[in-house]
């Protein structure tokens, strides 16, 4: 019951955690970031130039889909099209104190409590465990008993 209630604990702090978080986008990205650095440009006009692997891979595999480099290209261009859509992702945690420190304690405590259910059924198994090999050791001397009747 212990990790049952602790589980319900994690979740709704959890919960709360995640409902407190604002994501935007519109920042530089990852790979558009890099090129816009150390030339004085800021933040680049476009990302079409991380499309360019995707574009080349994909012209590749329409001419020969057999072609094992165009299917790299095409999945390293798509890993940067993902990288640089995510990056540009900037999640905001925008919450008051008071919740904060709810949602804390019931993600802490949550946890603790799981982990204090786990070991206690871990402990009362130890117990079942031997009552079973005794259970099976009583068995087996009966049988031998009966045996030698």
């Amino acid at each position: 019951m212990t990790f049952i209630i602790g589980l319900l604990m994690t979740a709704v702090g959890l919960w709360l955690f995640f409902d407190s978080v604002r994501i935007v986008s519109g920042h530089r990205g990852f790979f558009s970031g890099m090129m816009g650095r150390g030339r004085g440009m800021g933040q680049t006009t476009s990302m079409g130039i991380v499309l360019v692997p995707l574009f080349a891979g994909v012209v590749a595999l329409f001419f020969n889909s057999k072609l094992k480099w165009a299917w790299g290209l095409t999945g390293i261009g798509l890993f940067i099209l993902i990288v640089e859509i995510i990056s540009q992702f900037r999640p905001y945690f925008n919450v008051k104190g008071s919740h904060a420190v709810l949602l804390l304690v019931m993600i802490g405590g949550g946890c603790g409590m799981m982990l204090r259910g786990y070991v206690l059924d871990r402990n009362r198994q130890e117990p079942i465990d031997q009552k079973i090999e005794d259970m099976k050791r009583r068995k087996l001397e009966d049988l031998k008993a009966k045996t030698k009747d």
